[in-house]
């Protein structure tokens, strides 16, 4: 079966972090760029970071930029996301997807649209505490 499954999410305070992990099953991750995506209740789903298919490059956007970090282990068929120093506004579910994409990840994040990712997670959840 051919999927993406994140995992990882869950409580945690302010100050805090979490690791992210998407796990893909029936193809192979390393032909494929990867974005995260967060979508808050009653707001935009937005891409958080982009890691490109060929050389690891990587993007933030600005709301995440220092805190968190995007890698890849093309032998564990995988992407993490490490999220430190967690803010409440970083509450949402959180979601990877893959994409064949040879331009750069900062591309990829800001213009393409989530639909447009070939495979796509379920989400989890992430909620930080005050």
């Amino acid at each position: 079966q051919v999927q993406l499954v994140e995992s990882g999410g869950g409580l945690v305070q302010a100050g805090g972090s979490l690791r992210l992990s998407c796990a893909a099953s029936g193809f192979s991750l390393s032909n494929y760029a990867i974005g995260w995506f967060r979508q808050a209740p009653g707001k935009e789903r937005e891409g958080v970071s982009c890691i490109s298919s060929s050389d690891g490059s990587t993007y933030y956007s600005d709301s995440v930029k220092g805190r968190f970090t995007i890698s890849r282990d093309n032998a564990e068929n995988a992407v993490y996301l490490q999220m430190n120093s967690l803010k409440p506004e970083d509450t949402a579910v959180y979601y990877c997807a893959a994409r064949r994409w040879w331009y750069s990840p900062q591309a990829l994040c800001v213009s393409s649209r989530y639909d447009s990712y070939q495979y796509r997670g379920q989400g989890t959840q992430v909620t930080v505490s005050s």
